[in-house]
């Protein structure tokens, strides 16, 4: 902020002049005063106390006294223990509200930078689910707030559509659908394919039942079990061997696949057919979302990809091959371990193909930051990954970002994709909106609008209460997703917020046309409405520290507390009663920069304001 800089650049000269103590900008620590004490901004001391041999009274004065004495827009200070607290003029922040209403922006400058951000990458087997909510939220917001504060951005995912899990479902259908199609069942046609994923699962269960109890399966488990290890515990254990040396199905889906890969024409065909069912309910999850991409990259076309480049970096040192002919790279000098990149038999492991996609991401885009939203369990992947690619001099390589997250949970507890217990995406934001019609229905204030606003409203407020309570919680926390809660109106919640909102709305329309300029008139501010104004002033330093920190939570935060604090105004302070039309003009004008500030703040994470509730 610019009137913290002026600050700062008068603590800095009185440090050099004083003291010969050269001090960065950046080591100047300004935080807003705590709500215990006098002032506006405080100044932290303890980091110059010893240097400057001074206690916090004495070189908190020092600096006081010249701050007061050239800033003008500094009325006083005061020192709690290692605290300089600034106060400044009333007049200062009433032209900061003058200032963010004739010029304010929701943005900063553009910095040269371009940034890929990666997200979504789901899976061609089964819907899109409440963990792809998570992730789909947090990307999506993450890639606004990166553009609001001056990137470029281009976003990407990378769809999974092929392997093991993706053969299963095609087998299931092939052998159990009897030519069935999304369009026969009346099923949304990600829900239809991922209907026979789970089929699979289940036909799969049913065979290994049977194969436990027969002859075969009783010898495995005499010749293969650990001393008295029963035999629950020891076919729970032996499920991927089974379904790899034993299984029916699984030879199945094994040949399936290798047919795959071999350009098969019938399997490609069948291959073609489900995933082309599965795209278009992925677009129409999307679009309820509010989601869109910039490019798509598939995985059936980047599996091959980092071959050429595993064989650059062993002419060149940066790999090592062992007599099985496998090649790993060596990252015990960054306190990791051997990492396999190519198999002895010179297929990709997931390593070879992401180096390879990296490089065709920066050669399609020119960009020199990357971000990928993916789950904390990948956290040691992507941490080997960015080594490797540091090893190997990319030139992006330093720009490389994971936005790693918690896995999100019902209140019911954990969800299982192949048994069937996730809770689907569309089915989730179908609940959060009826949640949201319940509530509305029960207040009964839009009862005089038309049936089609009414959807409209439900839709907006449905949506604001699933973004922001995934949102609100810190990517790297797990979290419990509850419905119910998520759309109440006095929680911490994004209804909450858009009721602040929707309040000034009903203010403005109350009001009429009316001249606003009498609000300069106004120049005895109550407490909060100084409040308010700090916290309209923060947007921008917001915004700053969210891209940084690659955390919509923040931004979340944000808007909550604006929210709260025009709560409090709309309770405590007379509005359109207000006996002058000074403190009438400047109340109405502080509440319209309170909703464009919540709106764009709003905007930023994905959720659109209502203009009733």
């Amino acid at each position: 902020m610019e009137f913290l800089s002026k600050i700062g650049a008068v603590v800095q000269r009185i440090l050099k002049e004083e003291f010969q103590l050269e001090v960065d900008s950046k080591s100047l620590l300004f935080n807003e005063t705590r709500k215990e004490f006098d002032g506006d901004y405080t100044l932290v001391l303890f980091p110059f106390l010893k240097t400057t041999r001074k206690n916090p009274q004495e070189l908190g004065k020092l600096i006081g006294d010249t701050v007061v004495q050239e800033i003008e827009f500094v009325q006083s200070y005061n020192i709690i223990k290692g605290f300089l607290n600034f106060e400044f003029h009333v007049s200062f922040w009433l032209d900061i509200l003058k200032q963010l209403d004739d010029n304010g922006s929701f943005s900063l400058p553009n910095n040269g930078n371009k940034v890929l951000v990666e997200f979504s990458s789901p899976n061609t087997n089964k819907p899109l689910h409440l963990g792809h909510v998570r992730n789909i939220l947090l990307g999506w917001a993450c890639s606004n707030i990166l553009s609001a504060a001056g990137y470029e951005v281009v976003k990407t995912q990378i769809i999974n559509d092929r392997g093991i899990a993706i053969c299963k479902s095609m087998l299931a259908w092939q052998k159990f659908g009897a030519g069935a199609t999304p369009q026969s069942e009346a099923m949304k046609a990600d829900h239809f394919v991922g209907h026979y994923y789970v089929l699979f699962e289940k036909k799969f269960k049913e065979e290994y039942s049977n194969w436990q109890s027969s002859e075969e399966g009783g010898t495995v488990y005499q010749n293969l079990r650990k001393e008295d290890q029963s035999e629950e515990a020891f076919f729970k254990s032996y499920k991927n061997k089974y379904f790899n040396d034993y299984s029916a199905l699984g030879a199945e889906a094994k040949s399936m696949l290798l047919k795959w890969e071999q350009n098969d024409v019938d399997v490609r065909a069948l291959w073609s057919k489900m995933n082309n069912w599965v795209y278009q309910g992925f677009e129409e999850t999307y679009k309820n979302l509010g989601v869109t991409f910039d490019s798509i990259y598939y995985e059936s076309d980047t599996y091959t990809l980092g071959k050429d480049i595993i064989q650059e970096g062993l002419s060149n040192g940066v790999f090592y091959k062992k007599e099985d002919g496998s090649v790993w790279i060596d990252l015990e000098d960054v306190g990791m371990d051997h990492k396999l990149v190519l198999r002895s038999d010179g297929t990709s492991v997931y390593m070879t193909q992401d180096i390879g996609t990296a490089r065709k991401r920066y050669e399609d885009t020119q960009a020199n930051g990357m971000v990928y939203t993916v789950a904390d369990e990948q956290d040691y992947h992507f941490k080997a990954l960015f080594e490797t690619l540091k090893k190997l001099e990319e030139p992006y390589c330093e720009g490389l970002h994971h936005l790693s997250y918690g896995m999100v949970d019902l209140p019911t507890g954990k969800m299982k994709s192949r048994e069937g217990t996730v809770v689907d995406a569309d089915d989730l934001l179908k609940e959060v909106i009826q949640e949201a019609k319940n509530n509305a229905v029960e207040r009964g204030e839009i009862e005089s609008i038309s049936e089609d606003e009414r959807q409209k409203i439900y839709q907006l407020i449905g949506k604001a209460a699933l973004n922001f309570f995934i949102l609100k919680v810190n990517p790297k926390k797990r979290m419990v997703f509850n419905p119910a809660e998520s759309v109440d109106m006095q929680g911490t919640t994004g209804p909450y917020v858009q009721n602040a909102y929707v309040r000034i709305q009903s203010i403005k329309r109350k009001a009429g046309e009316m001249d606003l300029s009498k609000r300069m008139e106004y120049s005895d501010p109550e407490p909060i409405e100084l409040d308010i104004i700090k916290k309209l002033n923060g947007f921008l330093s917001t915004l700053q520290i969210a891209a940084d920190q690659y955390d919509p939570s923040i931004m979340a935060s944000y808007c909550y507390e604006l929210a709260k604090l025009y709560h409090k105004f709309y309770s405590d302070i007379r509005i359109l009663g207000a006996t002058e039309e000074s403190a009438k003009a400047f109340r109405i004008a502080l509440g319209n920069s309170v909703a464009r500030t919540l709106q764009e703040g709003f905007r930023l994470i994905g959720i659109e304001m209502p203009n009733r509730m």
